[in-house]
């Protein structure tokens, strides 16, 4: 009975850990949206509430290590169910900087709505949903223990880091077309930039969950062979 009610115990942890990092993950998500959202509709009073924001983030990100070292102190999980809480302290890191890559966005968003928009913002936009989307697609692995779903994530990374390309290279076009537009592109570049880390911060998170299921380390390029 005691074994019993420890196992039920056990469970009920694991689901809490899993219920918390989805929690954390849809408010990151959620701050890069609304980050973005501020550029675009030139909303400096959301770009505010994001930056306050990141206050929740971080008590969320200290929640998940505290109840993961509670796990490994009194469950002294093993095998798949070790991997799962060492893989959901180090997605909690990537999760946190994604934080505050939406704070760095909105702030650059507050400095931007201050001057007329140098182009339509028709791409960043696009950049940011590509972005989110990766940060979901490997949250919903890890909580469903999908390894193919997160190569997926891997290779969907591509397709992001195109688009930053393609924004970079229309941002240094108006900067070399007239010096006046520089500190504006800049700031631009430095928000297609911050998307396209938070696409590399999923990239982490997917690569945690390969290795968290099938034990298998993909984190560098040479060990990156993702298949059976």
């Amino acid at each position: 009975m005691a074994a019993t009610h420890t196992d039920k115990a056990f469970e009920q942890d694991l689901r809490n850990l899993r219920e918390k990092l989805l929690a954390m993950g849809a408010k990151v998500e959620a701050l890069v949206a609304q980050s973005v959202r501020a550029l675009t509709d030139r909303d400096s009073a959301l770009a505010e509430k994001v930056v306050g924001a990141d206050r929740e983030v971080n008590r969320l990100e200290v929640d998940i290590d505290d109840l993961c070292r509670r796990i490994l102190a009194l469950r002294q999980p093993a095998a798949s169910d070790l991997r799962l809480i060492t893989t959901a302290l180090k997605i909690v890191t990537d999760l946190e900087r994604i934080g505050d890559l939406a704070v760095n966005i909105a702030e650059r968003s507050m400095d931007l709505n201050q001057v007329p928009p140098l182009a339509p913002y028709v791409d960043t936009p696009k950049l940011a949903d590509l972005a989110q989307q990766q940060v979901k697609k490997a949250l919903d692995a890890f909580v469903s223990g999908d390894a193919a779903k997160a190569e997926e994530v891997l290779k969907g990374d591509d397709l992001l880091d195109a688009l930053f390309l393609k924004i970079f290279n229309e941002l240094l076009a108006y900067m070399m077309e007239d010096s006046r537009n520089i500190r504006r592109a800049t700031a631009l570049m430095f928000i297609a930039k911050h998307l396209e880390r938070v696409g590399d911060h999923a990239l982490n998170v997917a690569e945690m969950v390969i290795y968290m299921v099938r034990g298998k380390d993909v984190r560098h390029p040479k060990s990156r062979d993702i298949t059976e």
